[in-house]
């Protein structure tokens, strides 16, 4: 990025909800730790080029030790001979002694303070992914807080940008489109406008693309209704606008705001205890049988307490290979006790091979267990919350929260009119006509569903109900599902409640971050509309 052409400001988001689970425990071990340690490595050979390029650069690699880090760049730019000046913004750890981690989601004021107070590196903890762009912009464009549609533009320029190329062609559901088959996209470039009005664009020479549906697709990417919180503003996105204006550039405007919620999103992680996992191989016939006798055995050996059997039906009638022939039986403990959950566990397991169903056999070698964490959400105040920059001159500058608040409450879900479907059809995979972007929020999962025209965005708005997704993914059907329409992306967008349970770091799930869930979703065969054609068009 900061060789191959023009650049303002060079932002990297490091921060994940189980990112913070692995900085705390880094922490436990090293009190100075708690930053993403993979950044400063990076400083060391970029540091020089942003600064002769005058790229300033801003980050939420401090984690949980925001200061921690700035030091840390300060030592480095010291030892290199470079004149860089660190600023960076804390007051997002709250104080809960019966947490590993609590930190509030802060806004981009501290942000846009620092910069304003000279920076060329600006470090914060946890603030949302979008105020790494924000932020720039309020310094670049001195946005009060009464901006709501300009602060609103320039958050979904940073939601799209915080996943770097997942918005020029990563995982992206037509990637034998891109012009290089999605070997190597490029990064992307946001073009933030007085206005809030953004060009999404890349380098040129780079690979991947930049089209309206990468866009929309990342724009669908860990969301929930159309109503989208933050600290700063609350930004409707089912007000943004999409429009190609060249190759590799798509403009976003339209993006309306609305007063932020009196509240700030507070993400706790604990440990949760300790797990471990182990998978049998099952060939052949009577599959069913034989996981029960292993379920049987295993439960004998070890106790029925926090045990979870998962078969996976991936065995073939007649195969003529083995691994086509074979069914996975995944077994996954979690105790308070490690040396239950441990070795005790896995050999356990490991000494079934010649005392089990015939042709016994595991995947994976006896092991140790490990700890996992637990990830909870609440609100607070944002009156209570002390959010401060310290410049570069180590002088201190409180954030005073928003003045205009509003209490938001929850979107309508809309149920979709299956009956209002008809008309002939024909039988194929339904991401013939829709792509698919999906992923996790805590221990809830969105899907999100675009049409690529707005004949199939008729269909698919009507067709797919919450109750016809229980039928093409019954996992979803005993859990709550709410359901969002964005018209102006021609997508529908799913929140899957609790499907991910406590949270990634202790799903189980064999996609524990449901970032397949879409795909799954647009391989399931269904009766399509016969008249409207596949690919992209009006």
């Amino acid at each position: 990025m900061l060789d191959g052409g023009e650049l303002d400001v060079l932002t990297g988001d490091y921060l994940a909800e189980l990112t913070m689970l692995i900085l705390g425990r880094d922490r436990l071990r090293d009190p100075d730790l708690g930053y993403a340690k993979t950044f400063l490595r990076q400083m060391e050979t970029c540091l020089g080029t942003a600064l002769d390029r005058g790229v300033r650069i801003v980050t939420n690699a401090g984690g949980l030790n925001p200061a921690g880090l700035a030091s840390a760049i300060e030592t480095l730019a010291a030892r290199l001979g470079l004149p860089a000046r660190v600023g960076y913004v804390e007051g997002d750890a709250i104080g809960r002694p019966d947490a590993l981690t609590a930190n509030a989601y802060l806004g981009a004021y501290g942000i846009a303070a620092c910069l304003d107070g000279g920076a060329d590196v600006v470090v914060t903890g946890r603030v949302t992914d979008a105020s790494l762009v924000v932020g720039p912009a309020i310094a670049r464009y001195g946005w009060s807080r009464d901006d709501l549609d300009e602060l609103a533009g320039a958050t979904v320029a940073g939601h799209l940008v915080e996943c770097g190329a997942q918005v020029t062609g990563g995982n992206f559901s037509f990637f034998t489109e891109l012009p290089d088959g999605g070997r190597r996209p490029g990064f992307p470039i946001a073009e933030v406008y007085p206005d809030g009005s953004t060009v999404l664009t890349k380098h040129q020479g780079t690979g991947g693309a930049v089209t309206v549906e990468t866009v929309t697709a990342q724009l669908l990417y860990e969301i929930g209704g159309p109503a989208y919180l933050g600290p700063d503003v609350t930004t409707r996105l089912d007000t943004v606008t999409l429009r190609a204006e060249g190759p590799d550039r798509v403009r976003v405007s339209g993006v309306r705001g609305t007063p932020p919620p009196p509240t700030l999103k507070v993400g706790v992680n604990n440990l949760g205890g300790f797990r471990n996992s182990m998978t049998f191989v099952l060939c052949g016939l009577d599959i069913e049988a034989k996981a029960a006798l292993v379920r049987g055995q295993i439960e004998e050996a070890v106790g029925k307490d926090g045990l979870e059997f998962t078969l996976a039906r991936t065995d073939h009638p007649d195969a003529a290979d083995t691994e086509a022939a074979s069914a996975l039986l995944h077994v996954h403990l979690r105790d308070s006790d490690k040396a239950r959950a441990g070795r005790a566990f896995s050999a356990a397991a490991v000494e079934l091979a010649l005392a089990s169903y015939p042709g016994c056999t595991l995947t994976t070698l006896p092991g140790d267990a490990t700890p996992y964490g637990v990830f909870t959400s609440y609100d607070i105040p944002q009156d209570d919350v002390t959010h401060v920059a310290v410049l570069p001159d180590g002088s201190r500058v409180p954030i005073a929260p928003p003045i205009r608040t509003a209490a938001t409450s929850g979107d309508e879900t809309v149920p979709g009119d299956a009956a209002a479907v008809d008309g002939p059809t024909r039988r194929g995979p339904l991401g013939e006509l829709v792509g698919a972007r999906s992923g996790d929020k805590g221990g809830d999962a969105n899907l999100g569903v675009w049409a690529r025209s707005d004949a199939g965005y008729a269909w698919l708005r009507a067709w797919l109900t919450v109750e016809r997704l229980a039928e093409l993914l019954p996992e979803t059907g005993p859990l709550t599902v709410r359901r969002y329409e964005l018209p102006n992306l021609r997508a529908v967008n799913f929140v899957i409640e609790g499907l991910l349970g406590a949270g990634v770091a202790a799903s189980t799930r064999f996609d524990p971050q449901a970032k397949a869930l879409g795909e799954l979703l647009r391989a399931r065969i269904v009766d399509l509309p016969a008249d409207v054609p596949t690919g992209a068009g009006r």
